[in-house]
């Protein structure tokens, strides 16, 4: 197991000392606050998964950027979401692409696997929630994995990336994985201490790419019974203790970790004490566990609980929150 990367990598990685758990009031792995991961960039306030979104979320304080990972035809990885294309991009306003629409699992869409990046250059961003600012549709391009990284480095923040979907990829003879190791490898961020970590719900990928690279690795989890009604409620997709053997950290679904009532359900302190990193998804400002609570007050008892990192649409509430809980502390 490497040393929680997800924890006191992180830490080393914005030049913080790592503190004693005695020294510190937070309750997180290595002691330090927890951080801002600003999920799909500012995604609440300007399209998702575009490098205006993310350039923002570190304006507002973000301490850690998280970009999705699907591949093009031609084995670029580029950045959405969904490897379907109509919720977060202009694809229907294209008349040349209409031939592309296919049904793949029952679903009639666009898909990236049948663009080349050149022709994802030619589409531009929207916002797929239609309760958020629709002004900056069609301004933004979609980036690929390298821009990203290209921007994170200029911003001197880490990224979370997320592959996304990558046993459909590899069935179609587009491997994410031989990809994104020659990245990392190229950029330096195959190591223990690199300036990003990867995050997947499908473990046999992040098994194989554990065999790879010493790149930290973040276990995605939700709650079972959304497969199977049959199991118990609170029981993760992958067990701490598997995700223990390959990962640094787990980013469960925050129902995972907070009960409906605001209680501990005690993940964190379990993922905790085998060594795990705790980085819950995902909380937004419009869409609260408990709409008169407010999303404020899911997130300062999630902090509280010990979380060493949350994914948020809204990176401002959430450096906000942070900042509160901190002063109660004093």
């Amino acid at each position: 197991m490497r040393l929680t990367l997800l924890a006191a990598g992180f830490a080393l990685l914005t030049g913080e000392p790592a503190l004693a758990q005695t020294a510190s009031p937070w309750a997180t792995l290595d002691g330090n606050a927890p951080r801002i991961i600003a999920h799909r960039g500012a995604s609440g306030e300007r399209p998702e998964h575009t490098l205006e979104a993310y350039r923002l979320a570190v304006e507002q304080g973000a301490d850690i950027i998280e970009p999705d990972l699907v591949m093009t035809s031609d084995g670029v990885l580029v950045v959405r979401h969904d490897h379907y294309l109509s919720t977060t991009t202009d694809v229907a306003d294209h008349p040349e692409f209409a031939d592309r629409r296919r049904v793949i699992d029952g679903r009639d869409d666009w898909w990236v696997e049948d663009f080349t990046l050149a022709e994802i250059r030619t589409l531009r961003a929207v916002q797929p929630w239609p309760q958020r600012d629709q002004s900056f549709n069609g301004e933004f391009r979609i980036p690929t994995f390298e821009e990203v990284l290209d921007l994170a480095e200029a911003l001197g923040v880490p990224t979370e990336p997320e592959v996304k979907s990558p046993g459909h990829f590899t069935s179609i003879g587009l491997d994410p994985l031989p990809e994104l190791v020659r990245i990392l490898r190229e950029r330096g961020l195959d190591g223990e201490d690199a300036m990003t970590a990867i995050q997947c719900f499908e473990p046999d990928f992040l098994r194989r790419l554990n065999d790879e690279v010493d790149t930290p690795l973040l276990m995605l989890v939700f709650e079972m019974n959304e497969l199977d009604p049959s199991a118990m409620l609170g029981t993760p997709t992958v067990a701490l203790t598997d995700a223990a053997e390959f990962a640094d950290g787990v980013g469960p679904a925050k129902s995972l970790v907070i009960n409906a009532d605001g209680s501990n359900t005690g993940f964190i302190h379990e993922a905790h004490e085998l060594g795990l990193a705790v980085h819950p998804w995902t909380f937004r400002d419009d869409v609260p566990m408990d709409p008169e609570r407010g999303v404020s007050w899911e997130l300062s008892q999630v902090l509280r609980f010990g979380a060493d990192g949350v994914f948020t649409d809204f990176p401002a509430t959430g450096v906000r929150v942070r900042a509160e809980v901190e002063a109660a502390f004093e």
